[in-house]
């Protein structure tokens, strides 16, 4: 029995008295008294209520009084140093407006990296994720890498200039097959310099599953000279994917000063552990849930 002055309750009383301020609460959240919306303070992976599931919502009711928000159990389990690792992708031509909220609302959730969407989704990225530290990536020259310098820098500064703060950027991968070294040194130099003007940074993708051993060295050392930030495997439209072996050699190429992402064909937390143990420092994945999930304990 529980006693506070007049009020004396046992433990089935005091659980209904628990339950029915919990409702009281829940209707004024979801009748917008605090400014929040019933949709965006439901945990995308359990479906209960989950004022953490957004930033923004959660310092709302903060503001209101409340000193500690609580989360779904699967949340507080799952290892958020690998979630930090992982760029969650959505690339597909077909993806709608309500596939890239989820996305981001999944990214924020989870507290990964980033979300990488097309640069047509870019704006909506930067705004579902406002208040969160996810940031937002998109492509340009995507996926064939063949638009001219000038139309890649432009991609990279309008994406900049709406939020972007990632540009995965696809080289000149006819030219380096060409030989023409200079060509494809001054592509990524160009996207690098407009990206980097903005604040955002580059990831050279390399397409490996089109290039022998060679190229792709030669790839990774132009990439580095030409001022990228990190160089990538794949596209995910390419004929292959990352592989262990690719990774490794781009690492040994760039050396420990340029990040290395891992992307294609990445859908377990086993792929994910031997990209990272072979020196990928960032994974691109549109299994991010799935993978991220098996880690809770």
């Amino acid at each position: 029995m529980l006693s506070w002055g007049f009020l004396e309750l046992n433990p089935a009383e005091l659980q209904q008295l628990v339950a029915a301020i919990g409702d009281e609460i829940l209707a004024r959240v979801q009748g917008g008294a605090f400014g929040v919306s019933e949709s965006a303070c439901t945990c995308v992976t359990c479906g209960e209520k989950n004022a953490e599931a957004c930033a923004v919502n959660t310092r709302q009711i903060v503001a209101a009084g409340a000193d500690r928000v609580a989360s779904c159990p699967s949340v507080a389990r799952i290892d958020r140093s690998i979630a930090s690792l992982i760029d969650h992708t959505l690339l597909k031509p077909e993806a709608t407006r309500e596939d890239i909220v989820k996305l981001c609302r999944e990214a924020r959730y989870y507290g990964f990296a980033s979300v990488c969407v097309n640069p047509c989704w870019v704006a909506l990225a930067v705004s579902e994720l406002t208040g969160s530290p996810v940031r937002v990536c998109t492509v340009a020259g995507f996926p064939l890498g063949a638009s001219t310098t000038g139309i890649k820098k432009a991609e990279a500064e309008e994406a900049v200039r709406l939020g972007a703060r990632e540009i995965d950027m696809v080289i000149n991968i006819g030219a380096l097959r060409s030989g023409d070294y200079d060509a494809v040194k001054l592509d990524i130099q160009g996207v690098a310099g407009a990206a980097h003007h903005g604040g955002a940074i580059v990831k050279a993708i390399l397409e490996t599953a089109l290039l022998d051993d060679n190229q792709k060295a030669i790839a990774c050392t132009l990439a580095k000279m030409a001022g990228a930030d990190f160089v990538k495997t794949s596209t995910g439209f390419g004929p292959g994917g990352a592989t262990v072996e690719d990774v490794a050699l781009m690492r040994k190429i760039v050396g420990d000063d340029v990040g290395v992402k891992a992307a294609g064909g990445i859908r377990t937390l086993a792929d994910l552990k031997s990209m990272v143990a072979a020196g990928a420092t960032r994974i691109g994945a549109s299994a991010s849930v799935k993978i991220i999930e098996a880690t809770a304990v």
